[in-house]
This record gives structure tokens, sequence and C-alpha cells, in this order.
């Protein structure tokens, strides 16, 4: 049976078994990964908690024909302050969610495993609610699905842009709204987020709620319109829709 090294995210775990899990990872070099950790929800388990979502490891494994086998674990960083924060927790749970979504088992992606290391890094740093959604904006760029936001997507006008429509694919005037209201402020943090100046919107600390309302909501409406299903990390502290 092979063996490989490589360096991961751990995004999701599920029970297997009475003593097993199995961990579901996005690394570096071999893309999705899927392994069983044996005996890992035992008490005597040399893994523990090294294993748990968010977490940052090296990991050795032996390749199996479905799912790999996890032989030794070494943690690179620890989720510590994002865990002590229900709402980091909830906003970083969403971020491993949406990049599960986004990989595929053994196909390497590395610029996944990297915008997700830094928008966790950043996340367990400084707590900012404008990182999920500006992660979520850039990961749709990489995909080639990213929405225009610099003119209209019906008469291409520049000037009074007041809506955004997931399905339309970007912002709409006055003249041919139909999305979601969208605020100059709001509008300002997308066309920033899109233009590389993520970094400048994440330090703002005078940004109205409501607008950072509107921004969390679009980016979370048009990640759920390109995967065609809802994100549920993000629902964890919303009512249920009726």
């Amino acid at each position: 049976m092979p063996v490989y090294r490589d360096v991961g995210v751990v995004l999701r775990t599920h029970k297997l078994g009475e003593s097993d899990r199995i961990i579901t990872l996005i690394t570096q070099d071999s893309g999705r990964v899927r392994a069983v950790a044996k005996g890992i929800r035992k008490t005597t388990s040399k893994f523990g908690s090294r294993l748990e979502p968010m977490s940052h490891v090296q990991v050795q494994l032996y390749r199996g024909r479905e799912l790999d086998i996890v032989n030794q674990v070494e943690l690179v960083e620890v989720a510590s302050s994002t865990r002590a924060h229900l709402e980091a927790t909830t906003d970083g749970l969403a971020m491993c969610e949406v990049v599960e979504q986004l990989s595929h088992d053994r196909s390497p992606t590395p610029h996944l495993y990297r915008m997700l290391v830094g928008a966790l890094r950043q996340l367990n740093t400084s707590y900012s609610a404008l990182l999920l959604p500006a992660l979520q904006l850039r990961l749709l760029e990489e995909e080639g699905v990213g929405p225009r936001v610099d003119r209209c997507v019906v008469c291409d006008a520049a000037d009074g842009l007041v809506a955004i429509d997931v399905q339309a694919g970007g912002v709409q005037c006055r003249q041919h709204r139909r999305g979601m209201s969208m605020s100059p402020q709001a509008l300002s943090i997308l066309q920033d987020v899109l233009n590389g100046r993520i970094a400048s919107v994440l330090h703002r600390q005078d940004v109205p709620k409501d607008v950072v309302r509107e921004v969390v909501s679009y980016g979370r409406s048009a990640m759920e319109h390109h995967l065609e299903r809802r994100i549920r990390s993000s629902s964890l502290f919303e009512a249920p829709r009726t």
C-alpha cells in the first residue's frame, strides 16, 4: 500500500463504526482527500483533537482504493482563537464547507488550499464578518463565475447602480433593477474585494451593520446559486426559512 505525505486543512469529519472517523481534507498537492482515522474516537487515540475541522495539519497516509488511511498527523496551525468565538467558528466551518463543495477527490487544486489557509489564518488573527463573503466572492472569481460589479449587466451603465442579481450575474441600474437592493457602501466593498483590496476592506472599522449584512447576504446567495445547494454552516444562527 503506497504511503504519501501532504499538508492540508481538515474540512469535515463524520463517524465510522464505533471508534473511527472519516476525515475530509483539502491538501496542497493531492486535492480533496477522504481518509479513515482509525480509533480516533477512543480516549487513547494518538491523533486526539488534531483532526478537527479547520485544523491545519501535515499528514502521512496510506493510499487506498476509495478511502485512504491516516498513519501520522502533525499540527501546523490550530485555530484556537477561532474556536473560542461562536461567529468565527460558524464562518470558519462555512469556509471549509464551500471549499469541500468546490473541490474534487484526488484532483489537485492548490489555489483552494492556499485561499482557505489564508482565510482561516486571518479569521484566527482578527474576526471580521466581511471575511467569509470576501472569500466566497474570490472563490467565485477563481471559478470563472465572479459577479460583474462595475457596470450594469443589462445596459453597461456605470452610474446609478442600485441592485445586484445572482441569476443575472452582477449589478443593475435603476432602469433595469430586478435583484436585491445594494447600497453604495456595500457595492464599494464588493468592488474592492474583487479588485484585490481585501486587506483594506477587513481593516475598516466604520462599516454600518446593515451594510455588512448586505455583503454577507449577497456572498452567501451568490455561492449557493453557484453550488445549487444551501451552505449549512452559514445558517447555524439563522432563523428557519419559511
